[in-house]
């Protein structure tokens, strides 16, 4: 058990350092920026539809899971995704902090009510603790529908995998499933206990959400498919790939030794 835990940490390891910086880093604001984001809500002339800010930027997340699932797996996609979510969380925390500190945002001046203004810009910038409990409990859940369906969907395609109808239609079908999930998910954890919306309302904005989030992913996922073919043809991430490897064989050898030591073991007790 010792062992296997080791191999696991060093292939984390490995991972962080065979996913290119600038993916992780951009993943990672987009996260922060979303739930940012969501602080803002859009007039839409029709009671049934809510959207927010957070839609301009979510996209970015999940055409970057696609990209990660695609060229490393859906365990290593989740694995960045969670490390997305805790960065998320350090960042939402030296918010809250900055919002405790006296003092004037300079957005303030610009108003005869600069109190007023002072203490809003706080209450969006530190947050609100269910907020931010619904959207890391809505992410991470979207986060394992979309790596897991995304591959498994991949995985239907045997003569291309690696072709454009196979990218495009595992992108198109988890990124929908995932983000009905996600703003199912934050609706019924944050907008229906704490907001007073009925589960009709929930699921009608979480349906319509995806929609008007699923079309930035057609727009823009031809630039996901196109840096997996770039990935592949530079051979970004073999280090990782060849531990996988090892590892799965060091693995197998493992179960092997149990199974032909678990009979011996068997004929001493009955002994």
């Amino acid at each position: 058990m010792i062992q296997k835990i080791k191999r696991e940490l060093a292939e984390l390891k490995i991972l962080l350092r065979s996913v290119p910086a600038v993916a992780v880093v951009i993943f990672s604001v987009s996260v922060f920026a979303m739930n940012l984001l969501a602080n803002k809500s859009i007039n839409i002339p029709v009671d049934w539809l809510a959207l927010d800010c957070g839609i301009i930027v979510s996209w970015f997340a999940f055409l970057t899971m696609d990209v990660l699932t695609k060229h490393y797996g859906p365990k290593a996609a989740t694995e960045i995704s969670v490390l997305a979510i805790m960065f998320n969380l350090v960042l939402c925390l030296l918010f809250f902090l900055g919002s405790l500190i006296p003092g004037s945002w300079g957005e303030s001046f610009a108003f005869s009510n600069g109190g007023d203004i002072n203490r809003a810009l706080d209450g969006t910038f530190g947050g609100t603790w269910y907020v931010l409990l619904g959207s890391t409990v809505a992410f991470l859940a979207s986060a394992v529908v979309n790596n897991f369906l995304n591959y498994g969907i991949g995985k239907l395609f045997k003569k291309n995998p690696d072709g454009g109808a196979a990218y495009f239609t595992r992108a198109y079908v988890s990124t929908a499933v995932a983000q009905f999930t996600d703003n199912l998910v934050f609706a019924f954890i944050v907008s229906y206990f704490f907001f007073g919306w009925s589960p009709l309302q929930c699921v009608t904005c979480a349906a319509t959400g995806m929609v008007a989030e699923l079309l930035f992913e057609v727009v823009f996922s031809p630039i996901g498919y196109k840096i997996c073919r770039n990935w592949k043809r530079d051979g970004v991430g073999e280090e990782y790939f060849e531990f996988v490897a090892a590892k799965n064989r060091e693995n197998v050898a493992d179960e092997e030794a149990e199974t032909r030591q678990t009979p011996l073991l068997t004929e001493e007790n009955a002994q």
